[in-house]
């Protein structure tokens, strides 16, 4: 059995759920770890007893890694992301894939010409909730679908963004939308397809703050349906991610990791335990790393297959895109058509 090297380039909190979810896979290890900060790198090398380094290039050209995970500020994805996949290794970028689509699109590009995997962290397509309502997405079992509604009302600190200067900025960070709603506009596709027309505003209400911490839209997708989009981190106390959707034949409600309700003619409402709770409501750190070892498990079978990972590097372009569409929405006061 191959036993597939890791290497992680940035090691701030969220490379914390990279380290867990490896550590747990059984033909995976974590061989090399890279941050600019040579204390924090060399305390998480030690316990993990692997090599370090504070030169990415140095993790990206070593021939002990086979696939590299960034987990860097969100503007440095796409620079440090292109390096990665020009060294010939396949690449786990946390999202969003970039902070438009111009390099997103050079990304998943890239990709194809160096023969390599790129896939964007969506855990949350992996709980089974999720997986469960696509399943009968495709199979038709809700009839045509009609409507969508997506809400994300989150609660997050003056605090929080002043403690990273890269937080709230335009340039390393991005807004409700691009960061902590990034999820829920991802499962939105996934769900629902491509966007036919998107209406979009956007506002900065209650932090000081380069970017939106409200963002709403409405769309009709190319396949009929509708949906709206809530994110905010305004919300107090805050509040689980809900998804609603409409079909013809029936809906299905979700809030976090819970059905709320369920009428889908012809299919039981699935009944499981989740293995732990819904997190990151209030503190981005309350969340599992459950789903990012099912996502890498997945990258490491396509990788082996040479079938296309369940979240590719197009998905992670979709997701930017749709973005950036409700951004220029809202600054112009028009309906954009997504073509």
């Amino acid at each position: 059995m191959t036993t597939w090297r890791f290497g992680i380039i940035g090691c701030g909190s969220v490379a914390d759920f990279h380290i867990e979810a490896i550590r747990e896979i059984e033909d995976a290890s974590l061989t090399f770890v890279s941050s600019r900060k040579e204390a924090r790198v060399k305390a998480i090398a030690k316990q993990e007893n692997c090599a370090w380094t504070t030169d990415y290039q140095e993790l990206i050209h070593s021939p002990d890694v086979d696939i590299v995970c960034v987990t860097t500020s969100s503007g440095s994805h796409a620079r440090i992301g292109l390096d990665v996949l020009n060294a010939g290794k396949h690449l786990v970028l946390e999202k969003p894939i970039a902070m438009n689509t111009h390099d997103a699109a050079k990304l998943v590009r890239t990709a194809k010409e160096r023969g390599v995997t790129l896939s964007v962290i969506s855990q949350r397509r992996f709980e089974a909730q999720h997986q469960a309502v696509k399943r009968v997405l495709d199979e038709g079992a809700l009839g045509r679908l009609l409507l969508v509604e997506t809400s994300l009302s989150f609660s997050r600190t003056q605090a929080y963004y002043d403690e990273a200067e890269w937080r709230g900025t335009i340039a390393e960070d991005g807004g409700v939308l691009m960061n902590q709603g990034i999820h829920i506009l991802d499962l939105l596709l996934w769900f629902a397809g491509e966007i036919h027309t998107v209406y979009g505003k956007i506002a900065t209400q209650t932090h000081q703050i380069e970017v939106e911490d409200l963002g709403l839209a409405i769309l009709q997708f190319k396949n009929g349906a509708f949906g709206t989009i809530m994110a905010s981190t305004n919300i107090q106390p805050g509040f689980p991610a809900t998804i609603n959707l409409f079909g013809e034949k029936g809906t299905i409600k979700l809030e976090g990791s819970t059905i709320v309700h369920w009428t889908v003619p012809g299919r039981s409402e699935p009944n499981w335990t989740q293995a732990r709770t819904y997190g990151g409501v209030s503190d981005p750190r309350s969340i599992v790393s459950d789903f990012h070892q099912s996502q890498f498990i997945d990258v490491i079978a396509s990788i082996e297959s040479g079938i296309e990972p369940l979240v590719t590097g197009e998905d992670g372009l979709r997701a930017v895109q749709l973005v950036e569409a409700i951004y220029e929405s809202s600054a112009k006061g028009v309906q954009l058509h997504m073509e």
